[in-house]
């Protein structure tokens, strides 16, 4: 991640991506997932995101990221960390709400309070006994 707070060029971001596979996340409203990429047959990742949300994994490709971050390079040039109040203000785009929660983690923008507020208290109720 300190490369990509350097950088902020598309190969630091893959390689964050790369890295924090099976890390727990979380969407704007708390809901908790983690991603995984698989192989091509050049033995190299995919540039696919599997979203481990629900029993069905959704995929989420490369093109979506790669969108998404164009449009917070363009806000960071007011600010460093922008507070972005909702996924869909980066862009319409296929799977941002998944994205927005990456983007977060790794420091590229910034929640309102209240979303932040919202994965506090669902990751206090994970984390509580008897849930």
């Amino acid at each position: 991640m300190q490369r990509l707070r350097k950088e902020r060029t598309e190969e630091a971001l893959w390689d964050c991506v790369t890295a924090y596979q099976d890390f727990e996340f979380h969407t704007y409203s708390g809901l908790p997932y983690s991603y995984h990429m698989k192989y091509g047959r050049s033995g190299t990742y995919t540039k696919e995101l599997w979203i481990n949300r629900r029993e069905k994994s959704k995929s989420l490709v490369w093109s979506s990221v790669r969108s998404a971050y164009q449009k917070v390079l363009e806000l960071q040039q007011e600010s460093e960390r922008p507070v972005v109040e909702r996924p869909k203000a980066l862009g319409d785009i296929r799977g941002i709400t998944y994205i927005y929660g990456i983007f977060y983690e790794f420091a590229l923008l910034e929640m309102p309070e209240k979303a932040k507020e919202k994965i506090a208290l669902q990751t206090a109720g994970q984390k509580s006994p008897g849930k």
